[in-house]
């Protein structure tokens, strides 16, 4: 989930990979961090008004390979941003805690990331093993613009899924004309 935060003068987007324990888990959290965060930095930067440029955005993940991708997008986010060289370089990033087992009180071990092997010292190292290859443009795409449309991110299975519990068609399309095979 991306949210653009505006910092003095720059834009900064935070992403952040959560799962909520309840229906409205998600925005409950974002509302929390509006009413103390916001404050918190107005009164630091001797600054008022707003932080976010609007509001957040959201995309339902499934739980198989996509959450991985997701993480490493996240983490990649500062290299790719050219803020730092690697990964572990970027003093904010959840990758100490899921390649290095730093703890961090705000992050949990997901599902997927517990089904990289038994014990965690494997996770870990399984984990690291999926930075050597970069993500691929799709993937990288497919999360893109799922966030910026909020559509779920997952296989045709998965959509299918959300589509037959909601009763409307999920997903985002491509604007223009079909590309010729």
């Amino acid at each position: 989930m991306g949210v653009p935060v505006q910092s003095l003068l720059e834009f900064i987007y935070i992403h952040l990979l959560a799962t909520a324990d309840t229906t409205n888990g998600i925005s409950l959290m974002m509302q929390q961090v509006g009413r103390f965060y916001v404050p918190y930095v107005n009164f630091k930067y001797k600054r008022t008004g707003t932080l976010w440029e609007g509001r957040f955005k959201s995309s339902l993940v499934s739980d198989d390979l996509y959450v991985l991708d997701c993480m490493r997008y996240i983490e990649m986010n500062p290299v790719r941003a050219h803020m730092v060289k690697a990964p572990q370089d970027y003093k904010w990033s959840s990758y100490h805690s899921n390649v290095r087992g730093a703890h961090d009180p705000v992050i949990a071990e997901h599902i997927s990331y517990k089904a990289l092997a038994s014990s965690r010292k494997k996770q870990e190292e399984n984990y690291r093993d999926l930075f050597l290859e970069h993500l691929d443009k799709k993937i990288l795409n497919d999360i893109r613009n799922c966030t910026q449309t909020g559509t779920p991110l997952g296989n045709n299975k998965f959509k299918s899924q959300i589509e037959s519990k909601l009763k409307i068609k999920v997903g985002y399309n491509t604007r223009g004309r079909p590309r010729k095979l």
